[in-house]
C-alpha cells in the first residue's frame, strides 16, 4: 500500500471522538516496530520524522524511502501517513517536494502575522499536491530540535485565524510539553481546549502525548483532539528493554552482541508500547 494523506483519517477521528497515533521514527528499528504495531492492530498510523532525526538518518528523502520500502517488505496493508514533525518553512517545502503526504509547518516562534502568512503559503503549496498540513499556534512546552517552548496557552482568536487558512489539523498549546513531564506539572487546561474545540472544526493535535496521564488524554480526545504525538514514551521503553538485556549479560552470551539481537528487545518494547497506546486512543480497526 502507498502512503495516504491525513485528511479523511483525522476528520473521521474528530467526528468519531477517537484519535490516531502519530509516532516518531528515529531509525530502522523504530520504523519497523511502529509499522508492525499498526499492522498487528489493523489500524491506520502516522509515522513522522523531526528535522533532527531526519538529519541524523540522512535526509528527508532517505526517511521516506526507508518507511516506503519497509512497508513493501513487511507487506503492510493498513493506511500509513508520512509526516514531517515540527518543520520550519524550508523543511516543510522540502518535504512537499520529496513526496511526503503530510507536513507540519511550525511557525509558533515567529511573530503571529508571519506565522499566519507562511502557513497560508505552505497550505497552498501542499494542497496543490494533495498533501495534508498541520500548523501550530501557542508554544508547546519543552524542547524540540533545539527550539524551547514555555508551554503557553493558545490564543483562541489566533487559533481561529490559523484554522481559517485551510490547515487540515491544528496543534494548540494547552499546557502540554515535549519530553518528560516535571513533578510539578499542573495538567492540561481543559477549559482552553473547550474554548478551542467549540469554535474550530479542524481536527486538533495534542503534542507531548508521552507522560500525560492516560485519563487526561482520553478526556482531551473526547473534546476534539484527533491526533496524539508520541515519541518520548517509545524512547524510554526502548532504553529500558535494551538496558535490561545488557544488565542480564545477554550481550555476552554467544553472539548476543550482534546488533540484530542486541536491539531486538528494545524494538519489541516499542511495538508493545505503540500497540498499548493505540488501544487507549480508541483507534478503530480497519474492517
Amino acid at each position: 500500500m502507498s502512503f495516504v494523506n491525513g485528511n479523511e483519517i483525522f476528520t473521521a477521528a474528530r467526528k468519531g471522538h477517537y484519535a490516531v497515533g502519530a509516532f516518531n521514527t528515529n531509525n530502522l528499528e523504530w520504523t519497523r516496530a511502529i509499522l508492525k504495531a499498526a499492522q498487528e492492530t489493523k489500524t491506520p498510523v502516522l509515522i513522522q520524522v523531526s528535522m533532527g532525526a531526519a538529519k541524523y538518518m540522512g535526509d528527508y528523502k532517505l526517511v521516506k524511502s526507508l518507511v516506503e520500502n519497509e512497508m513493501r517488505v513487511m507487506n503492510i496493508t493498513v493506511p500509513v501517513i508520512m509526516h514531517l514533525d515540527h518543520g520550519n518553512y524550508e523543511a516543510a517545502k522540502e518535504c512537499i517536494e520529496a513526496g511526503y503526504t503530510s507536513v507540519m509547518f511550525d511557525g509558533h516562534d515567529l511573530p503571529f502575522e508571519e506565522n499566519l502568512e507562511k502557513t497560508k503559503e505552505i497550505v497552498k503549496l501542499a494542497h496543490a499536491k494533495n498533501i495534508s498540513v498541520e500548523a501550530e499556534v501557542g508554544s508547546i512546552g519543552g524542547e524540540e530540535d533545539g527550539i524551547i517552548g514555555e508551554g503557553e496557552l493558545a490564543d483562541v482568536e489566533e487559533a481561529k485565524k490559523i484554522a481559517a487558512t485551510g490547515v487540515d489539523y491544528l496543534a494548540c498549546g494547552i499546557g502540554n510539553i515535549h519530553g518528560k513531564y516535571p513533578a510539578n506539572w499542573k495538567g492540561l487546561h481543559f477549559d482552553r481546549l473547550k474554548e478551542l474545540a467549540d469554535v474550530i472544526e479542524t481536527p486538533l493535535v495534542l503534542h507531548g502525548g508521552s507522560g500525560i496521564p492516560q485519563e487526561q488524554v482520553v478526556k482531551a480526545i473526547k473534546m476534539g483532539v484527533s491526533k496524539v504525538n508520541i515519541n518520548t514514551e517509545c524512547q524510554l521503553a526502548f532504553a529500558a528493554a535494551t538496558r535490561k538485556y545488557i544488565e542480564a549479560g545477554k550481550d555476552q552470551q554467544g553472539k548476543g552482541y550482534d546488533p540484530r539481537k542486541l536491539l531486538a528487545d528494545g524494538a519489541q518494547a516499542i511495538t508493545d508500547t505503540v500497540e498499548e497506546i493505540i488501544g487507549w486512543l480508541g483507534t478503530p480497526s480497519i474492517k
